[in-house]
């Protein structure tokens, strides 16, 4: 019998926290103001709005592959800024579990996008001077920037990588950077 009254009371206890809780969430602050947590949430929400979710292509740290990252970026219709947006977040280095494929130091110096659908990405040396090496390392690091590019903006077709605005014979030896790359769906799992 003890139980009900127990019940009850934690019943109408938790109905007039929610109920005071969605005053508090409704009603304006005295000073005309809206209520800064109603405000808050309307402007996250709005945020979360104009936001897009990319797939950035980083290295396993235990296979030669290259796996997906989600990450929002802030959304644009602009297909250069958002290729900005994604190359400078690949320089960042990954959010999880994985290895960077650009290494430290490296910057962005330029990034266009021509009539013929092929992205320019022109890096710093520090990315050739800084970069570890190796056949597999070297690919993981092109078709990062490759996969990353072409499978997130459809205006873009093929990537031609730039070192401090001049073509590169390679990037550490192996692969030839004279020509433009296509996404390579082989080297991701």
């Amino acid at each position: 019998m003890r139980k009900k009254p127990f019940y009850l009371i934690w019943v109408l206890s938790i109905s007039a926290v929610i109920v005071i809780l969605s005053m508090i969430l409704k009603a304006p602050l005295k000073s005309g103001i809206e209520n800064p947590i109603t405000k808050k949430a309307l402007t996250d929400t709005i945020r979360r709005q104009n936001r897009a979710v990319v797939n950035l292509y980083f290295s396993d740290k235990e296979k030669p592959f290259l796996i997906a990252e989600n990450r929002a970026l802030i959304f644009t219709d602009d297909p250069v800024a958002i290729g900005k947006s994604i190359i400078n977040n690949l320089i960042k280095g990954p959010k999880e579990d994985l290895m960077r494929t650009i290494p430290v130091g490296t910057k962005l110096n330029a990034f266009y996008i021509t009539e013929n659908q092929t992205a320019y990405v022109d890096l710093t040396d520090t990315i050739k001077e800084n970069h570890p090496g190796g056949v597999i390392t070297e690919q993981l690091t092109i078709y990062s920037i490759v996969n990353s590019l072409i499978l997130n903006i459809p205006q873009i077709d093929a990537v031609k990588i730039l070192i401090d605005g001049s073509e590169s014979l390679t990037l550490a030896g192996h692969v030839d950077l004279r020509f433009s790359f296509n996404a390579n769906m082989l080297i991701v799992r």
